[in-house]
């Protein structure tokens, strides 16, 4: 992509982050930006650490929470050691994790068996001593040149305005997993009744506002309900 087409396609995306009516909506909309705008990215999410704690705030594609939870579970990885370390690099870019990759050996071998071939990231100021990361992913080795850092630079800070506008890193996490309960539960009605997405979503909205409980705590009981769990 050109740069001017590439500056007009920010511009539209910042009109599109405008028209977010919450700040996971918006963070959403930038992660799935990336793979769209950036040529190789097949995959992007937002990682941000909570007291030493790995925390997906956003992913577009699936190899992003699988990631995210390999760096935290390891402690080590480019998106873990750029959050952790606010005051050193702000930008990383991975060529090719085909080689040898000293400063994070066992991720690079997991995130291999991933499928990821490289990958690059931009830091992104959150909230007080907390550090996020904007991570960008590909199936194949050299999808990210140095040029790169532009347009990743111009993404991270349509995050870091939006994760300053939540209050807690905290509150995002359980904003997210809300709305992953919200989704299963919803596929839970789907196949056991035969209803439709929005049909699904609405039994659970009257449950909720008939017994006045959280829409969460009624799609954790949906789950619970399930008759092939144990």
């Amino acid at each position: 992509m050109e740069w001017r087409e590439f500056a007009e396609s920010m511009a539209q995306l910042a009109r599109n982050l405008l028209a977010q009516d919450s700040v996971q909506g918006t963070l959403d909309e930038i992660a799935a930006s990336a793979v769209r705008l950036v040529d190789g990215c097949d995959a992007a999410g937002i990682l941000a650490l909570r007291k030493g704690r790995a925390v997906t705030l956003s992913s577009c594609g699936d190899v992003v929470e699988a990631s995210d939870r390999l760096q935290g579970e390891l402690a080590e990885g480019p998106c873990f050691d750029l959050a952790q370390h606010p005051d050193g690099e702000r930008v990383y870019r991975i060529a090719d994790l085909r080689e040898p990759q000293p400063s994070w050996p066992r991720f690079a071998v997991a995130a291999r068996e991933l499928g990821i071939g490289s990958m690059t990231g931009v830091l992104l100021y959150t909230h007080d001593d907390d550090f996020g990361a904007l991570n960008l992913y590909s199936r194949r080795p050299g999808a990210f040149g140095k040029d790169i850092e532009t347009a990743g630079w111009l993404l991270a800070s349509h995050a870091a305005v939006a994760v300053a506008d939540a209050r807690t890193i905290d509150q995002l996490e359980d904003a997210m997993k809300s709305r992953h309960a919200i989704g299963e539960a919803m596929g839970i009605l789907m196949e056991r009744h035969g209803l439709s997405e929005d049909d699904a979503f609405s039994v659970l909205r009257r449950i909720s506002q008939h017994h006045n409980i959280k829409l969460r705590d009624v799609a954790q009981r949906v789950r619970k309900d399930r008759p092939d769990q144990t």
